[in-house]
């Protein structure tokens, strides 16, 4: 499909829907189910563009994967924090997570490793992350820009040690540098320079780790001790749902007035992303929980906002697709950081706001969106998955809505819109 127009229902949506895996569970999961001694199998794991490039690089590296997409499971043979093969050739597509974990896994490993994406993700920051693993020992050599891909690295071993690393414009970084630090040649500090973004992507990882046997003590939130000599432990392990995705369907209740129940997923979520529920409820919104599911019921009128969403950036675009509808301005503070993102998000969403219409400010870490009537136009979504979703959201509304290259969505949801259609014919 080339574009989507979004069906406006002349009612409130009235749904129950279930969500795939967390692609950042998925990711960090195959990582250390790869570094364990041993067979996992990864239940609920997401079948994506991201998630299929990390395990196709992994089989590169000697690692056997075994992939079940009807049943959504995943196996990892894990070997021990060695790298069998010495050489390969590894394509992450426009998967951060792919390219930041595999850059620094490869690094204990003994060989020379090539690593490359999308025209895209070589603009984006990998140079923090490597001058850590040059400073340790590691050899890379940059085909272009240093600090950015194409590069290969001449793995040998992960030094440790004593480690300062900036986390301004992502924490992706940080969170490789911890996943490998256990299989360091000495006991690993990370002290983390400045601000610390998306913390609660951190979080995720440190407890993710501890699921698999490892801990990590963190003094503050700068500081980071990972003893070296633990090992993670092969284990059969549930993902959540994605928490991020999940709150484009939340969204759709809240802009309609409407129900939807996300099935498996509740505020003890290790998802940062789950804080989405917080910023509805502040908009007006009911928020019932139960065992296994958690309900948004939207109000007749959103409420405006003044929101730092530094802990929740990826829902930027969720929040900006549904502003010009509340009674009041909408501002999101402290987000500069998404501006390094599979595209510049806070451009594209003031971009596409005035694209329909919307009165938008845009500063250097945010924005402010006025309630605006909303022009029917087609919306560019940049490649950028979460473009697409959300403005999909904004047509449930809004009458006119077209989302060009809707196959975005396949970096982390490809079936977001059969779900999507599904979620407004109930």
């Amino acid at each position: 499909m080339d574009t989507i127009a979004i069906p406006t229902p002349n009612r409130p949506i009235n749904a129950t829907v279930e969500i795939p895996g967390s692609k950042s569970i998925t990711n960090r999961a195959l990582l250390v189910a790869a570094l364990a001694q041993g067979d996992s199998i990864l239940e609920n794991a997401l079948f994506s563009d991201d998630s299929q490039y990390f395990a196709k690089c992994l089989e590169n590296l000697g690692i056997p994967i075994t992939l079940n997409s009807h049943h959504a499971q995943i196996q990892v043979s894990g070997k021990g924090g060695e790298i069998p093969t010495q050489q390969a050739d590894l394509f992450v597509g426009l998967a951060g997570t792919a390219a930041r974990f595999i850059t620094a896994m490869v690094a204990l490993g003994n060989g020379e490793y090539r690593l490359d994406g999308v025209p895209r993700m070589r603009e984006r920051p990998m140079g923090d992350l490597l001058k850590v693993l040059q400073t340790g020992g590691t050899t890379v050599n940059f085909e272009g820009n240093p600090g950015f891909m194409p590069y290969t690295i001449y793995g040998q071993g992960f030094a440790g040690g004593h480690i300062r690393l900036p986390a301004n414009q992502t924490s992706q970084q940080l969170s490789a540098l911890l996943m490998i630090a256990p299989y360091a040649q000495a006991d690993t500090t990370i002290e983390v320079e400045g601000t610390l973004v998306s913390q609660s992507y951190v979080q995720m990882t440190c407890r993710l780790m501890a699921d698999f046997g490892v801990e990590v003590n963190q003094n503050g939130e700068n500081l980071f001790q990972i003893p070296a000599g633990q090992r993670y432990q092969p284990r059969n392990y549930t993902i959540e749902p994605d928490a991020s995705n999940a709150s484009y369907f939340f969204a759709a209740a809240a802009v309609t007035g409407g129900r939807v129940r996300v099935k498996y997923l509740t505020k003890k979520s290790c998802q940062g992303d789950i804080l989405w529920l917080n910023v509805l409820e502040q908009m007006g919104c009911q928020i019932e929980e139960g065992d296994d599911y958690t309900e948004v019921r939207g109000p007749k009128q959103l409420q405006g906002i003044d929101i730092d969403m530094n802990d929740m950036s990826d829902l930027v675009q969720t929040l900006g697709a549904i502003a010009p509808f509340a009674t009041s301005p909408v501002t999101i503070r402290n987000v500069e950081h998404i501006r390094y993102k599979e595209t510049e998000r806070i451009r594209a969403v003031v971009t596409e706001l005035q694209r329909l219409g919307v009165t938008v400010e845009e500063f250097a870490d945010g924005l402010k969106i006025e309630p605006s009537v909303i022009t029917p136009a087609p919306i560019e979504t940049y490649h950028d998955h979460r473009m697409a979703m959300a403005f999909a959201v904004t047509g449930l509304k809004a009458p006119g809505i077209i989302i060009k290259d809707p196959n975005c969505t396949a970096k982390t949801f490809p079936d977001y819109f059969t779900r999507f259609l599904q979620m407004i014919e109930n």
